[in-house]
């Protein structure tokens, strides 16, 4: 069974502006899977629907079983919440909270936080030592790291990257990716939206999105 399976997905505003239209898609438990296109293709409507902010006006999307055509925006709120981990191309790390902090957040309004548990996270993606520190005192790299450790927190169905290298060097872009690999590896289903070939080609498979409609689908080469 797919983890994530889109049906003619088509999303309208005012009934006539087509941002996306008649989307098929599937994502397999495990899978790394990039869509990409440019700028105003329909790749962040789609990663909005996928990532249960926003609902499609016709068509069936079924995340982990869930029908979430049949839910309503409170529900989606809580699906988003338990089953999919964010990372985000602007970080979106509360400037006042220390990464140790930023992370106990996710957990808060997941459950409980756990300090020992939020440390661990960030002892995954390497950044233990940073714990105490302000995100205006890490670099690009390192807060997008924090953002990752986030993301896996709340143990997450679905890893939904967007653009998670577009802020960052070739430097921290390739540690970044190397994280995303070990996460792959082990198991994890990861859908990452990126207008950038090399990231895209980092996938197991990409789809590629031009106005608002399925272009294409690339399989990497093993």
């Amino acid at each position: 069974m797919s983890l994530l399976e889109l049906k003619d997905v088509s999303m309208a505003y005012g009934g006539k502006v087509f941002a996306l239209q008649d989307i098929n898609m599937t994502v397999e438990k495990g899978e790394w899977l990039a869509i990409m296109g440019p700028s105003g293709s329909g790749k962040t409507t789609l990663m909005n629907i996928i990532g249960c902010m926003d609902k499609a006006t016709s068509g069936t999307v079924v995340l982990d079983g869930i029908d979430l055509t049949d839910v309503d925006h409170q529900q989606l709120t809580t699906l988003r919440r338990d089953k999919i981990g964010m990372v985000f191309q602007q970080f979106h790390l509360i400037p006042y909270l220390t990464a140790v902090e930023n992370i106990m957040v996710a957990q808060y309004y997941h459950s409980l936080p756990d300090k020992q548990e939020a440390l661990a996270a960030l002892d995954r993606v390497g950044l233990k030592d940073r714990a105490g520190h302000l995100p205006s005192q890490l670099s690009g790299g390192e807060q997008q790291r924090v953002c990752i450790a986030r993301a896996l927190i709340n143990y997450p169905v679905l890893i939904l990257a967007d653009e998670p290298t577009g802020n960052l060097d070739e430097a921290n872009e390739k540690l970044v990716m190397n994280i995303f690999h070990e996460l792959h590896d082990e198991g994890h289903t990861i859908l990452t939206v990126t207008h950038a070939p090399e990231v895209g080609r980092e996938a197991q498979r990409a789809v590629i999105i031009e106005h608002g409609r399925i272009a294409g689908s690339e399989a990497k080469a093993e």
